[in-house]
């Protein structure tokens, strides 16, 4: 869309003096007045084409083919015109000054929001990052925690089953170890066992 600063007439007019500069083909026109507007603004195909098509039917204008591109060049009907409206064309050069401020100013106004909104994510996602290595360490010490658990009931069950080997050997040497005795060994280990996962079960 073409900005205000081209009031009706005045984008043509700015092409011939882009045109009075050198020859130019479509798309140098359209880089030129981006260059000119700094980057803020940059006319279509669509804006520049037909406005170049007009200027041709009028005699300000021709066009020749090089290679495949259709490079335009001013007539000297088109340089009698740019100077008869030279202070037009003045005029005109001071609202693309304005208006490249103003279309800057917007630029910079949009920015600066995202970079607020960019900031304020960030730091919302450092909160995030924050709480989830606190959550990450609470369970890595609750893992540290029962592995460490874990080890001292090994090594209890170990210990144990090392008294209980070695009181059923020293009792079998002086006497003998019953069915009965095994039998009661089985149940109490089943009872141990079954208090064991009640506890773990809570």
């Amino acid at each position: 869309m073409t900005p205000p600063v081209f009031a009706h007439g005045n984008l043509r007019l700015y092409l011939l003096a882009l045109l009075d500069e050198r020859p130019r083909h479509g798309y140098e026109l359209i880089q030129a007045l981006s260059d000119r507007f700094g980057g803020t603004y940059s006319p279509s195909a669509g804006t520049i084409y037909p406005r170049l098509s007009k200027l041709e039917e009028e005699g300000l204008v021709t066009k020749s083919a090089d290679g495949r591109k259709t490079v335009y060049a001013i007539t000297d009907a088109g340089r009698r015109e740019l100077a008869s409206r030279r202070h037009e064309l003045d005029a005109i050069e001071d609202e693309v000054t304005d208006s490249v401020r103003r279309l800057a100013d917007g630029v910079r106004a949009e920015v600066d929001e995202a970079m607020r909104t960019l900031r304020a994510e960030l730091a919302s996602a450092a909160r995030e990052a924050k709480r989830a290595a606190k959550d990450a360490t609470s369970t890595t010490n609750l893992h540290a925690e029962s592995n460490r658990a874990l080890h001292e009931a090994e090594l209890a069950i170990n210990e144990f089953r090392q008294q209980v080997r070695t009181d059923l050997r020293t009792h079998a040497h002086r006497s003998r170890v019953s069915g009965e005795t095994v039998a009661a060994l089985r149940r109490r280990l089943g009872e141990v066992r079954d208090a064991l996962l009640a506890d773990l079960s809570r």
